[in-house]
């Protein structure tokens, strides 16, 4: 398992694990779709899946390949659903990095 993802609570800040663990322990976690919504703006998608992204972030500065990524970020397994697994990874991954880019400044506007 990859260092990064074993050791989420560790390297987050205490409010989003307890926000990721309350919507786990609810039932309230959003449903994962395997391609991004795209849109220039924040989506209601983004919204829900903050840390999803963040996941994704950490992942890649970790090195970690988009099976990977796939296989413990997303659940999908990368040897029987290759494809899928590559382009979900690669869908989330791009949708966080113009979350960093682009789309924060929404969160922080008027």
């Amino acid at each position: 398992m990859l260092s990064a993802l074993a050791n989420l609570s560790k390297e987050y800040p205490t409010e989003i694990m307890m926000e990721y663990r309350t919507a786990m322990k609810v039932g309230t976690k959003p449903a994962i779709q395997e391609e991004v919504p795209w849109s220039d703006s924040l989506t209601t998608y983004d919204k829900q899946h903050h840390t999803l992204y963040l996941r994704f972030l950490d992942a890649a500065a970790d090195d970690a390949s988009y099976e990977e990524m796939a296989q413990e970020i997303l659940g999908i397994d990368p040897v029987q659903e290759p494809e899928r697994a590559r382009k979900a990874a690669r869908s989330h991954l791009d949708r966080a990095n113009w979350m960093v880019t682009t789309g924060y400044k929404e969160l922080f506007a008027g």
